[in-house]
């Protein structure tokens, strides 16, 4: 093996080690099917940030982290959730003492949960190895008994990213949206925040190189970066240099609040899932990037097929301009989802939907952004015994999926359940599976067996004093396995 060579493969396992996934091996075999067996492994280190989840005392906090069994990878491992003040280094603290973990994950299959009163909980950062890397999932969920924003507001934590899109932003009287960037880094991130309205780019210079911190949490409030009021806005966030995760809590004085995560990659086809059947009010929210206008055709999977809302048939949406439509109680009593196509020329778009439950001072709010499917497993944490819907929606052929309900937190044993999903139709499951003796709080992961692509969410409600208190997460794919280069094949040319 010359020289050549052997640097080419100490790139291919550092990048392995840096990116967190999995490092570099080689086909078992010399045969096709031996290669391609090796293609895709199982991810060796995952990272997630949890933002601070309220600066309100009135507030009631809990966390759930979960990897599903059989993700392959590496036995043992371990799965932390650290504040990130206290996450700077692996080094003990003066007293010779290592950072307690707020939570502490061991076993796949078995999710662990945690709790935090008041506004004293911080940003989380968290990171997986060996076998509990691939497909772990975390979740905060925050009640708020009374003031702006009271209701349920849940967030999956994700991964650290440089590039995030979040239609149905707004500077709106009475609404108060704050980014929050959370930077898991020895280094420095430097962001930027771009606003754009009705009429384009809001006009702002105080988005520009916003500085966040090693292992440190920032939140910025929207209507500091914008000239006047908007009711609906898209936001842009940009790493200049760095990473971060990113995720907007929008509180309402009336209305409740939710966390808006961000919106799926822009495309010209869009998915958003599970619009709850007493959906009192929606609003969507759509933006095209680019210069080209945008023309969607707006339609509804229902339980039985695909219709198009009366008078809502298709949204225009200009180059650069943030475009919205109110589509007021869409569902008419039966749970959907919005699919978005383009009627004429490919324009890529991104959108979110805000959606409300209950009337008068009773009201809630929650968001749906577009998201991808669930391609070939997707989990969400944090489900209760009671008041957890999972919404499948097939936007083209017909599917089948497999749901399993994994142990609870404090005991229970798993249970799953097949569906089939016919295509352009929505499926509201209102009882999903609900582990044997439940203790404590599941998690539900989804599983492509057969059919076209699914799409999904998860609505977990808590009433309280007849306030419909609700939250909404997608659910996209884990990306519990990567793709790793053919080096063989590769090295093999070099050596030519």
């Amino acid at each position: 093996m010359n020289r050549t060579t052997q640097s080419l493969i100490a790139v291919v396992v550092a990048l392995g080690a840096v990116t967190g996934f999995a490092a570099f091996s080689g086909p078992a075999g010399t045969d096709d099917d031996s290669a391609k067996a090796a293609a895709r492994q199982p991810v060796e280190r995952s990272s997630l940030l949890c933002p601070v989840p309220s600066g309100s005392d009135l507030a009631e906090t809990s966390y759930t982290a979960f990897t599903p069994k059989g993700s392959g990878g590496e036995a043992g491992g371990k799965a932390e959730l650290l504040p990130v003040t206290k996450a700077l280094t692996d080094a003990p603290k003066d007293d010779g003492k290592k950072a307690k973990p707020f939570l502490t994950q061991k076993t796949p299959g078995q999710p662990v949960a945690g709790e935090e009163s008041g506004a004293e909980a911080p940003a989380l950062i968290g990171t997986a190895d060996g076998g509990l890397a691939p497909g772990w999932t975390a979740q905060q969920t925050t009640t708020y008994a009374a003031g702006s924003g009271r209701g349920m507001q849940g967030v999956n934590c994700t991964a650290p990213d440089t590039d995030f899109w979040f239609p149905g932003a707004s500077t709106a009287k009475g609404r108060s949206d704050y980014i929050h960037l959370t930077n898991p880094d020895d280094s420095a991130a430097v962001v930027d925040v771009e606003l754009f309205g009705p009429e384009g780019e809001v006009t702002s210079q105080v988005g520009d190189s916003i500085q966040v911190q090693p292992h440190s949490s920032v939140p910025v409030l929207l209507s500091t970066l914008a000239d006047k009021q908007y009711t609906n806005l898209t936001m842009h966030v940009t790493a200049r240099s760095g990473r971060v995760a990113a995720a907007v809590q929008s509180s309402d004085e009336k209305l409740g609040g939710d966390w808006l995560p961000a919106a799926a990659d822009p495309a010209d086809s869009l998915v958003l899932p599970g619009i709850p059947k007493d959906a009192t009010s929606v609003r969507l929210v759509a933006f095209a990037p680019g210069a080209d206008d945008a023309d969607l055709k707006v339609q509804l999977a229902s339980a039985t097929g695909t219709i198009t809302p009366a008078r809502h048939e298709n949204l225009h949406v200009k180059g650069g301009m943030t475009a919205a439509v109110d589509l007021a109680d869409v569902t008419k009593g039966e749970a959907g989802s919005l699919l978005l196509t383009q009627t004429d020329t490919s324009v890529p778009v991104v959108a979110a939907l805000r959606v409300t439950r209950g009337k008068g001072s009773k009201q809630e709010t929650a968001f749906i952004p577009a998201t991808e499917p669930v391609g070939t497993r997707a989990t969400v944490a944090d489900n209760r015994a009671k008041g957890s819907t999972l919404s499948l929606v097939a936007p083209g052929k017909s599917a089948t999926v497999k749901v399993t309900a994994s142990a609870g937190s404090e005991g229970g044993s798993p249970a799953s359940k097949t569906y089939t999903v016919k295509g352009g139709t929505t499926l509201a499951v209102d009882h999903p599976p609900v582990p044997a003796g439940l203790k404590g709080s599941y998690a539900l992961t989804v599983e492509s067996v057969s059919g076209g692509p699914v799409h999904a969410s998860r609505m977990l409600s808590a009433p309280e004093e007849g306030i419909p208190m609700f939250t909404v997460q997608t659910l996209p794919d884990d990306r519990g396995t990567v793709a790793v280069p053919e080096a063989e094949r590769d090295l093999a040319v070099l050596q030519k």
